[in-house]
């Protein structure tokens, strides 16, 4: 999922309008689909890694622009997000020529060529292992071959569930890689009770005892509430030695002296409503506060912190957070462990790359919220390929 492809037509006629669409079914059962407008070269070629399109849903060269501007189809439900859900299929895009520059009614049209394309989260020799022990909610990736590999603890934000792809993905390049539901996992679903701290702890513990992974080389991915986590076990667990943390767009602000129920529990009066009703988060957790007692003392970690910022984040203060985190560590003499990617236009959901851009989306699948995240397209498109790229260089170097 995320190698680029090429896709290349031959055999139309010298100078002739094309357009290349693609369109995917999803598990849930809606449509997405992009489009661009080409012109064959001399030979009757379009190359769409080399060749500029001329305008769709994306314009200029964009090799891999068929991926990122897919979006739900015309008539669809609004809220609409990508995300695979099982990761041991893979997602299925059919990619079309037409003739002319067509903007619509492709269902209606007969393509002069089309093909099936493959699109995999997990490399072959990747292993799904599902975690269902020690109370955990949890899904184990290993990489092919027989180990021991350094690992990484995932998490994801607010929107709950096992979220597996980015974890699969993660195996897939040599990492081992722990998925974790803090949020509605069997333990939550069977008492109504939030799980406290010590669950993440558990998770820790869980990976350091495997016998395919090396114990002492463990890291922690946070995104969103995520990084709210990450953060707070990363500067205070006495269990948890990590060797390197990641962070995607996040805060450190929350209530030091309480446990994880607290931590989610945030000002919901700051939440603001723009003129299309949609909700805007960012304010939560601004101004940042002077106050030591609600905000993690990133002074303390001892361990190499990246994060990933977007600059256009609706639904997070991240680049507010990132600079007064680099304030911190810089009066505490541990700065020389930070480092700070921050994109400008980039929104708040910030994933793997070629995931689709989607600017707002509902907050969870049972709900008609929405909140706005931010971005825009053509610039979150490339912060996600950029960040993907340099975080996997980030965890090579430290988990070597």
């Amino acid at each position: 999922m995320d190698e680029q492809f090429v896709i290349l037509v031959q055999h139309a006629p010298p100078g002739c309008e094309l357009t290349v669409y693609a369109l995917h079914q999803c598990e849930d059962g809606h449509g997405w689909d992009a489009f661009a407008h080409y012109i064959s070269d001399a030979t009757g070629r379009v190359n769409v890694s080399e060749d500029c399109s001329l305008g769709g849903t994306y314009s200029g060269i964009e090799p891999m622009g068929l991926l990122w501007s897919l979006r739900p189809v015309p008539g669809s439900q609004p809220g609409l997000r990508l995300r695979k859900k099982n990761v041991q299929e893979p997602m299925l895009m059919t990619v079309s020529v037409y003739e002319g520059h067509r903007r619509e009614g492709f269902a209606d049209l007969v393509p002069l060529a089309s093909v099936l394309v493959e699109r995999w989260d997990m490399a072959p020799g990747v292993r799904r292992i599902p975690v269902p022990k020690n109370g955990l909610t949890a899904t184990l990736f290993l990489p092919p071959g027989p180990g021991p590999f350094p690992a990484i603890m995932d998490l994801w934000g607010g929107g709950g569930q096992l979220v597996e792809y980015r974890a699969a993905l993660l195996a897939s390049h040599g990492i081992a890689a722990l998925t974790i539901d803090y949020l509605t996992p069997m333990f939550t679903k069977e008492t109504g009770e939030m799980v406290n701290l010590q669950y993440f702890e558990t998770a820790y513990k869980f990976l350091q005892e495997h016998p395919q992974i090396l114990g002492s080389r463990i890291a922690m991915l946070g995104f969103s509430l995520g990084t709210t986590i990450t953060l707070r076990m990363a500067a205070y667990s006495e269990v948890m030695k990590l060797r390197c943390v990641v962070c995607i767009s996040g805060s450190h602000v929350q209530p030091v002296d309480k446990d994880f129920e607290g931590i989610i529990n945030l000002n919901a009066g700051k939440i603001r409503i723009n003129k299309e009703n949609q909700e805007i988060y960012r304010d939560l957790v601004l101004p940042i506060t002077s106050d030591s007692s609600k905000k993690v003392d990133v002074g303390r970690l001892q361990c190499p912190l990246l994060l990933i910022v977007g600059e256009d984040d609706m639904s997070w203060a991240a680049q507010e957070a990132a600079n007064d985190m680099k304030d911190m560590m810089e009066r505490a003499g541990n700065s020389h462990l930070l480092t700070i990617l921050s994109y400008p236009d980039a929104g708040h959901l910030i994933e793997p790359p070629y995931t689709p851009h989607i600017r707002a989306t509902k907050f969870r699948s049972a709900t008609t919220l929405m909140v706005l995240c931010g971005g825009q397209t053509a610039a979150h498109s490339r912060a996600q390929e950029d960040s993907w790229k340099k975080m996997l260089l980030f965890l090579r170097s430290e988990l070597s």
